[in-house]
Order: structure tokens, then sequence, then C-alpha cells
């Protein structure tokens, strides 16, 4: 079968389509005062996340359910995240699905335990910050440095949020770490497991 050229305003039509196709389900979400975060955490995402939450907050007090399934990017992003969910007046319940990890699991402890869900099946990834450091040697210096300054900082928000004491968090984070439902709630990393959206308080 011969591949047919395509060209840029048929992509465009299939943007403005899919958009259309997604109004009927944003506009559910919206009502339902739940937000979803899936895929690569990065600045786009952030941005729209972040919209989101600062609508929902300011059209009632009523709570807000985040649904967080990430691997994980870029750590200001989910700095931005974190620190938006914590500014905010609405209670906020965050449910991790799939897998939280890395900058993903920054955002699941931007509440109290409580507050923090998750359904048997989700995996959790702590791990130390990474980063491609180049250019002149004393850059690359700097970057190192800022780095290790972030690995701290990530550390100390990661014993606050389970209660685990920080050389024991520095122990586990300096490789990658994986735990399951259950073993995230022992953790303290997961306030409860749940299996149906009524279980969510």
């Amino acid at each position: 079968m011969p591949i047919l050229p395509r060209f840029d305003d048929e992509d465009e039509e299939d943007e403005k389509l899919k958009s259309q196709q997604s109004i009927p389900v944003d506009k559910h979400l919206f009502e339902a005062r739940q937000v979803m975060i899936v895929g690569q955490i990065s600045m786009d995402l952030a941005r729209d996340v972040c919209q989101r939450l600062l609508a929902l907050a300011h059209v009632s007090n009523d709570p807000i359910t985040v649904i967080v399934s990430s691997p994980g990017g870029h750590v200001e992003s989910g700095d931005m995240i974190h620190d938006t969910i914590g500014m905010i007046s609405p209670k906020v319940n965050i449910l991790g699905m799939g897998w939280v990890a890395s900058a993903g699991a920054l955002i699941y402890i931007s509440v109290p335990k409580e507050q923090r869900y998750c359904t048997p099946n989700t995996r959790f990834l702590l791990h130390q910050p990474s980063g491609g450091a180049g250019g002149a040697a004393s850059d690359i210096e700097i970057q190192a440095r800022e780095i290790l300054k972030m690995r701290e900082r990530l550390n100390i928000l990661f014993a606050k949020a389970t209660g685990q004491p920080i050389e024991r968090i520095e122990k586990d984070t300096d490789r990658d770490y994986w735990m399951g439902a259950e073993e995230a709630v022992a953790y303290g990393l997961v306030g409860k497991v749940v299996s149906r959206a009524t279980d969510l308080s």
C-alpha cells in the first residue's frame, strides 16, 4: 500500500480534533475537582497542572484529588507543582497509580501522609538526582555542586515526609530504591492503599 504524504495543515486538523475531543473530559475532571499528572514531568506539564490547581482553588475551597502516574523528569518542574499544592487553600488528596518515581515522588509528598493514597499495584522509586554536566571544567564543578545541594534538599524533604532518619534516606536513595504499595506504607511514604475511589476521604 503506498504511503501518502502528509501536510502540516493535516497535522493541525488532527491536533484540533484531539483538542475538541478532550474538552468534555477536561470539563468533567474540573467539575469532579480532579487533576491528572501522567507521564514525564516537564515545564509544560507543570504549567498545565498548576493552572488547573489555581483555577480549582479560585472556584471553590472543596477538596481536590491529584492522580499521579509518572516516571519522573525535571526536578524544578516537580518543585513547582509540589509548592503550588502546598500554597493553595483547598485540601489536596494525592492518589498514586502505576508508578510514582523520582520527581513524581517529589510531587506525591507535597501533602501530609494521611492525604497520600495509592492503588495496590503502584510502585514507587526514590533515588538521587542526576544531571548531564558539560562545558568548561569550572562549569561542570558548579553543576556538580548544585546537584549535591539538590540531593541534600530532596533527602530532607523525603525524611520529613516519611519519618525516616535522614541517614536512612541518604543510604536508600544512593541507588534506585523501589517499593511496592505495602512496602511504601511501612516506609511512611503512603498513608493508605485503596481499591475504590470512595475510599479516598
